[in-house]
């Protein structure tokens, strides 16, 4: 059955993006360390990641191997929509309650949805049955308040951020278990840890 399965890279303290984030600095000031493990020639290329042998190349494989997208309004338009196709020309789905901020009208894969649930359910009947990458921050924290998110998939970056934004800031307070299913040593020092979220009763 089809899993909603975050992929995200993270600092050993939790961060997904240095400080000072804004339009012309995604990542924040020295973030795009977070992501040199997917990097070939100084540039994420993640279609020559993907097509390497090792343990990275595996995980960016699967990743781009899901059926549709999930994300949030903050990763997809500063991103530029990814020129309206993620990978492979599977649809994407767009968590925002208010119009888009960018012009969708010539991308037909995507699609806004105000509801973190819908949107789940809707990727999840468009994915058949691959699995959803799910994007972002903000729509992973509302995806797991509203019990949609399945599985988490951290890369784990060898360094201390101190600052920054945190994946998991804002989050309920309330305990929510995990069943670690995988982990995997990447190369350039990323450790690769999958989990599946235990259903709430």
């Amino acid at each position: 059955m089809s899993a909603a399965v975050l992929y995200m890279s993270m600092s050993l303290d939790g961060f997904i993006a240095g400080p000072n984030e804004g339009p012309d600095n995604g990542l924040g000031d020295g973030g795009h360390r977070l992501h040199e493990w997917a990097m070939t020639g100084g540039d994420v290329d993640l279609e020559a990641t993907r097509r390497s042998d090792g343990v990275n190349g595996k995980i960016v494989d699967e990743a781009m191997s899901t059926g549709a997208v999930v994300a949030g309004r903050g990763t997809f338009e500063p991103a530029g929509g990814w020129g309206g196709d993620h990978h492979d020309g599977v649809p994407i789905f767009i968590l925002a309650r208010g119009e888009p901020g960018i012009d969708i009208g010539q991308w037909p894969l995507v699609t806004y949805v105000n509801d973190v649930s819908s949107a789940m359910t809707q990727a999840k009947e468009a994915a058949g049955e691959r699995n959803v990458l799910v994007h972002g921050a903000g729509t992973t924290r509302l995806a797991l308040a509203a019990g949609v998110l399945d599985e988490l998939e951290l890369h784990v970056v060898p360094v201390l951020f101190g600052q920054g934004r945190r994946l998991f800031e804002g989050l309920a307070a309330e305990q929510i278990e995990l069943e670690r299913t995988r982990i995997l040593e990447g190369e350039n020092g990323v450790t690769h840890m999958h989990y599946r979220i235990e259903p709430r009763h």
